[in-house]
C-alpha cells in the first residue's frame, strides 16, 4: 500500500532536475503516494500526480508548481500533521538531499525514509572519506590529493606539482555529484583556466590521477541475505564525449551498455568492489558504485547513496537485466525504511 508514502523530490542542488525525472518515474509505481516538491528557494509544494507527469523536458527545464506552497520550508513540512506516520521515498539527488542533511531531519523526527542513514550519506557524499573507508577494506584507489581552492597562487602551484607527477588528472568536487564541475587536466597549458574555474567555485576539490580503462557502474541492493550486486553497466565515451551532465542525462557523446560486455571474472571483480564499498561506507537499501576497469582489476571512483531512478537510469536498467521488477524494488525499499524506523524506536 502506498497511501502512507511521500515521494520527496526537488531541492536546491545542481541535480534537482534529475530529481524531478526520478520522481516522475517513481510516482508511476506509487499511484496513491503524495508528491512533495522542494523548490530551489525552500518552500514545499504538494504536487498532483497529473501535474508532475505532465512536466516535459525534466532534464533541462525547471519544474514550476501551479499551486501555492503548502509549507515555507522542509522543516515546517516535516513538523506538520501531514508528515506523521508517513514513509518518505527519497527521490533527491545531490546537495542536502544526499549529503546527510535531509536524512538527519527525518531521523530526528522518527520518520521512515529510503536509502542510507545520515552518517553513511555524509561519508558517501565526501569522495575523500569514501576512498579512505573503502581502501581500508581492500578497495583499489587511484592516487589523489585534496585541493585548497581559496588561494589561487597555492592552487596553481599544486596543479603544477600534480602534472609533474602524472600527465593527466581528473578534478572533481569533493562533496557533490560529478555531473557538474568536473575538470580534466591534460596539459600544463590548461592549468590557468582550471585554477580560475576552481577558485571561482570556492568549494573543496579532489584531484584524482586519471586511470586508463573502461568505466563501469554497479548497483547494490540489500536483500534478505545481505547486499547483492546487480548486473554491471558500462559507459562508453564517443568521440568528444564526457560523462558529465549532458553525457549522463541527455545522451550526448556517451553510450550505456547493460549488461556490460565483460567476462565473468571481470564481472565478479566489479560486483565484489561494489558490495565491498556499499558495506564499507555503511549504505542501506541500495547504492551504485562507479569504477574504472583496468587490466589489473577495478579501481574505485565513488559511490552514490541515492542513484537516479529515472526511466533511463542505471538502477532501472540493471533491475531489468536481472529480471527484477522496478515496482517490487520500490516497495522493498519502503519496507526496509519502515523496518529501520521500527527497530530504532
Amino acid at each position: 500500500m502506498s497511501s502512507d508514502v511521500v515521494i520527496l523530490f526537488g531541492g536546491s542542488s545542481s541535480e534537482r532536475l534529475v530529481s524531478v525525472a526520478s520522481a516522475q518515474n517513481v510516482s508511476t509505481h506509487l499511484p496513491d503516494a503524495s508528491c512533495w516538491f522542494i523548490a530551489k528557494d525552500g518552500p514545499v509544494f504538494v504536487t498532483p500526480h497529473a501535474e508532475l507527469a505532465a512536466h516535459r523536458n525534466a532534464f533541462t527545464d525547471d519544474f514550476r508548481p501551479k499551486t501555492a506552497a503548502r509549507w515555507p520550508s522542509l522543516d515546517d513540512a516535516l513538523d506538520s500533521d501531514d508528515a506523521r506516520g508517513r514513509t518518505f521515498f527519497l527521490s533527491l539527488h545531490g546537495g542536502d538531499g544526499e549529503n546527510g542533511v535531509t536524512q538527519r531531519k527525518l531521523e530526528g523526527r522518527g520518520l521512515a525514509f529510503t536509502g542510507s542513514d545520515s552518517t553513511a550519506s555524509a561519508n558517501a557524499f565526501d569522495k575523500h572519506k569514501t576512498r579512505e573507508l573503502a581502501a581500508a577494506k581492500g578497495a583499489r584507489i587511484a592516487e589523489a590529493r585534496l585541493l585548497d581552492t581559496s588561494n589561487p597562487e597555492l592552487l596553481t602551484r599544486s596543479l603544477h606539482e600534480l602534472m609533474a607527477r602524472s600527465p593527466r588528472w581528473v578534478l572533481k568536487p569533493r562533496a557533490d555529484g560529478s555531473s557538474h564541475g568536473l575538470v580534466h587536466l591534460r596539459a600544463t597549458s590548461e592549468i590557468p583556466a582550471a585554477a580560475a574555474k576552481l577558485h571561482a567555485l570556492r568549494i573543496s576539490y579532489l584531484a584524482e590521477q586519471f586511470v586508463e580503462g573502461r568505466e563501469l557502474t554497479v548497483g547494490v541492493i540489500d536483500d534478505v541475505d545481505g547486499p547483492a550486486a546487480l548486473p554491471v553497466s558500462e559507459v562508453r565515451l564517443l568521440d568528444g564525449g564526457a560523462f558529465d551532465y549532458e553525457g549522463k542525462y541527455l545522451g550526448r557523446g556517451t553510450e550505456e551498455l547493460t549488461p556490460a560486455p565483460i567476462d565473468d571474472g571481470q564481472r565478479a571483480q566489479a560486483q565484489a568492489l561494489a558490495v565491498l564499498t556499499h558495506r564499507a561506507v555503511g549504505c542501506y537499501g541500495y547504492s551504485r558504485t562507479d569504477m574504472i576497469l583496468t587490466t589489473s582489476g577495478p579501481v574505485l571512483l565513488e559511490i552514490n547513496t541515492l542513484p537516479g531512478m529515472t526511466k533511463a537510469s542505471f538502477i532501472p536498467q540493471q533491475l531489468a537485466a536481472a529480471n527484477r521488477d522496478v515496482k517490487a524494488f520500490i516497495h522493498h525499499q519502503l519496507e526496509l525504511a519502515r523496518a529501520r524506523r521500527d527497530t530504532s524506536k
